[in-house]
């Protein structure tokens, strides 16, 4: 991880909010529908949240839900798009995890399968390289242009 940057786990509720709408504002590839982002930003406020800093600066968050007593799921995750490919990404992702391990048997995430924007291509690529795999494809489950890919790993 680069110098200088740092992981803290948030409490504040408020503050939860204020990080998730700065770090979604900046990535509109991803988050650019505005009922689903407003969404996002308000589910962080009542999850287990992680934000990563670099000085006063905060430059990526992620959440996590219980979706079973025996599964959580990565419920956003967000890194500007500025400090992409440094790590950062994976260093939160690994506090989540962390803290997972302790209450869970598995870990899912969702998101748009292959092929359809090279964005969310990247994403699949990160959540394959911290281990999940590929479970099962809804290709309705949203809508016929996002077709919701269900990633899951054992912890």
């Amino acid at each position: 991880m680069p110098d200088g940057i740092r992981i803290v786990r948030i409490e504040d509720l408020e503050e939860k909010a204020k990080i998730a709408s700065e770090v979604l504002l900046d990535l509109p590839d991803w988050f650019g529908i505005p009922e689903a982002r407003d969404r996002y930003v308000e589910d962080s406020k009542g999850l287990p949240f992680w934000a990563a800093r670099a000085g006063d600066e905060v430059i990526g968050f992620v959440t996590l839900t219980e979706t079973n007593p025996e599964a959580g799921e990565v419920h956003c995750m967000g890194v500007k798009k500025a400090h992409h490919r440094k790590g950062i990404g994976t260093q939160l992702y690994l506090e989540l995890e962390k803290y997972a391990r302790q209450r869970y048997k598995y870990l899912q995430v969702k998101t748009v399968e292959e092929g359809h924007y090279p964005e969310y291509d990247r994403t699949v690529a990160f959540y394959k390289s911290v281990g999940f795999s590929k479970l099962e494809v809804f290709p309705t489950l949203w809508d016929r242009h996002n077709p919701c890919l269900i990633m899951v790993k054992a912890l």
